[in-house]
This record gives structure tokens, C-alpha cells and sequence, in this order.
């Protein structure tokens, strides 16, 4: 849009017309930052007589299969890293107004139009944020998303290493470590048989494989509300009242698994649950449907509603283990990760987090022999 300017500005010749470029911009922030990219920086460069910017590129494999609408042209924020020889490339949470992935990001896939979406195991060309030095120096982290996790890549980043997660639930994270797409995965399945976590899935879905299972935290898991718990939420019963809508982590994630064992021993059918079909990708934005109102409550981590200033109604422990392929456990570039679950200090800092036990930091849970 151009405005013209009929008053001369103080540099101007008297009588002189001003052509004034205005720059529109999306109030979304994801959306305003890509306008910069695509758009602002170009015509800044033409303007500045210099070239555009033009990043690098990689060609990696897409780590899980995403849906696109075959109009458009989309931009799709990933976290890439290299493991073994394969260039592991994991698309992370989409929406105008999921701030993290304009932190998590280290690139840019591009769907084009007349694709409906793209496969997992397909290859793409990812425009990089950062270097490729970078990228070879990130340690992938694919499955449950934790706050410890952001933790964790703080301290590494003073070791010179990348740690880069993308949240595909527990379950995705150990499917990809079957596939050779991560280093490591998050994972706090509970087997409903004996109560432990995660060994069984483990076996299930990494046979033969050698692994090592290391416990990372405890955590407190409960409903997220309100600050005052305005529908006076009690237990998992008050999900089926019909004044309360209720947002859901997505399938194959450990919470879902959590409610879904709880809900089968209390007899309640998921279906009764209003919003039960609504999915969401991590705590904290189950947390931040319940602060904006789109939800009543939702099964997260306490440290997720305390950090939005929420209501938080503790109903069950659970242990959150890191899951490590062995060749990866014992390789000189994940030493750093391995050593820093003995770091006192970075048990200090996890334990100041809301709702985290660090007892079993570090322990061995399972190996299995491959």
C-alpha cells in the first residue's frame, strides 16, 4: 500500500510529493515473523543495494508425516540433526501463535503448492537458521516434551552442544528411535499390567535393539484449571459433567495413555468427555487453552500451570526416562548429556522447577543387549 504525503518533511524540497511505503504485518507473531523473512528483508535489501539473504540448505528426512492444505504454499519450522549418516529432519508444533517454534527452529521446509501434505521418510530441503557446523553439533531429542529438556540444552550449550527436541509423544519418540531419527526420546509410558514405565514399550517396540533406559525425573501430574478452581474440580469424575470441556494431549503421548488407564478404572467412557477429541502437543499448550478459556481443565505437569498462573490439582506421580540407543549412550558426542545427570547444579535447577523429584536422576532403569 502506498501513502502519499502532500506536507513536505523537513529534509524535503517545498512542493516536493512523498511516496511512503507501508508494510502490513499480521499481528500473529509467527505470522509477523515469517512476513520478515519473505517479504520485509528483500525489500530491504533491494532498497540497501545489497543481495537478499539467501541461507543454506540441507536435504534431510522428514521424521513424521504432515498434513497440508494443497492451496497454499506453507512454511513449515523444523529442528534438524544428524544421525549417523542420515540427516534427521522433525517438523515442530504449527500455529500462528506457538511462540516456541520461533525459538526451537533451525530451518525451513517448504511444501509447495498442490500437496496435501508430505510422508515420513520423505526427503526434503531444509533452509537453514543456522550453520550447517551447528546442525552437526545438535544432539536430536524426539518423543515427550518436558521442561527439563529446556533445561538440559541450556547447560549443554556451555559444552558446545546442540540439544534440539521436538515433541511427537512418548510413543513417536520410540517409534523413531526404531527408525534411526533420534539420539534419544522422552518417554513416560505406563504400563497398565505392573505399573512401571516404559520397559515394556521398550521391548515392544525396539526388539533386539540394545538400549539403555536412564531415569530423568519424577513429576506430578493432575488437572490444569483456573486459579481458584471455579468448577470445583475434585478428580478425573468431574470430566463428565456436561459444563466442562475439557482439552486432551494427542494419541501415542504418555499423558493420554496416563488419563485413558485412569478412565477405564474409574468405568468412564472417553466419549462422555466433552472436548476429549481436542488434541494438543505439550503441557504447555494444554495450559495455555485452559488460561485463554478454551478449556476448563487438562491433564498436565504442574510445572506447566504455574507457569501460566494456573490452578493445579495433583493427582499422580509418574517417572519420565530418557531413552537411549546403546551406540549413542556410550558415544563421545552425547558424554556431555550423560555426564550432566550427575551435575549437582543441574539437579539443583530442575528441582527448583514446580512438581520435580530428581532422586532417580541418572539411574539406570533397564539395558537391554541388543
Amino acid at each position: 500500500m502506498i501513502r502519499r504525503s502532500s506536507a513536505a518533511a523537513p529534509w524535503q524540497a517545498q512542493g516536493k510529493t512523498t511516496r511512503v511505503p507501508i508494510l502490513g504485518i499480521p499481528g500473529f507473531p509467527v505470522s509477523a515473523a515469517l512476513t520478515g523473512e519473505i517479504f520485509v528483508e528483500p525489500l530491504l535489501a533491494r532498497w540497501t543495494g545489497r543481495s537478499a539473504h539467501d541461507p543454506a540448505t540441507l536435504e534431510g528426512t522428514l521424521a513424521r508425516k504432515v498434513h497440508s492444505s494443497a492451496g497454499d504454499l506453507e512454511y513449515l519450522r523444523v529442528t534438524v540433526g544428524r544421525v549417523g549418516e542420515r540427516l534427521v529432519v522433525a517438523p515442530l508444533a504449527r500455529g500462528a501463535g506457538v511462540l516456541a517454534s520461533l525459538v526451537r527452529a533451525d530451518g525451513i521446509v517448504r511444501i509447495p503448492p498442490g500437496v496435501q501434505g508430505l510422508e515420513a521418510g520423505e526427503r526434503v530441503t531444509v533452509h537453514l537458521y543456522r550453520s550447517p557446523g551447528e546442525v552437526e553439533r545438535t544432539v536430536l531429542a524426539l518423543g515427550s516434551h518436558d521442561l527439563t529438556l529446556d533445561l538440559m540444552a541450556q547447560f549443554l550449550a556451555e559444552e558446545g552442544l546442540r540439544l534440539s527436541s521436538a515433541n511427537l509423544g512418548s510413543l513417536g519418540g520410540l517409534i523413531a528411535l526404531g527408525r534411526g531419527e533420534a539420539h534419544l526420546a522422552g518417554s513416560h509410558l505406563l504400563d497398565p499390567t505392573t505399573g512401571e514405565f516404559n520397559v515394556r514399550y521398550v521391548d515392544e517396540y525396539l526388539p533386539g535393539r540394545a538400549m539403555v533406559v536412564v531415569a530423568l525425573v519424577g513429576r506430578e501430574q493432575g488437572l490444569i484449571h483456573p486459579p481458584g478452581n471455579p468448577k470445583g474440580l475434585q478428580d478425573l469424575r468431574d470430566l463428565v459433567r456436561p459444563d466442562i470441556r475439557y482439552v486432551n494431549r494427542q494419541r501415542g503421548s504418555g499423558t493420554r495413555l496416563l488419563l485413558d488407564y485412569h478412565l477405564e478404572r474409574l468405568s468412564l467412557s472417553p466419549e462422555s468427555i466433552q472436548g476429549y477429541a481436542r488434541e494438543e502437543y505439550t503441557h504447555l499448550t494444554v495450559a495455555a487453552a485452559v488460561a485463554s478459556g478454551r478449556a476448563d481443565c487438562a491433564l498436565g505437569i504442574r510445572a506447566a500451570a504455574v507457569a501460566l498462573d494456573l490452578g493445579f490439582l495433583p493427582l499422580f506421580q509418574e517417572r519420565y526416562d530418557l531413552v537411549i540407543p546403546r551406540e549413542q549412550f556410550e558415544s563421545p558426542k552425547l558424554a556431555p548429556l550423560v555426564k550432566l545427570l550427575e551435575s549437582s547444579a543441574f539437579r539443583q535447577a530442575v528441582s527448583a522447577l514446580p512438581g520435580y523429584d530428581v532422586s532417580l536422576m541418572g539411574t539406570i532403569i533397564a539395558t537391554r543387549p541388543g
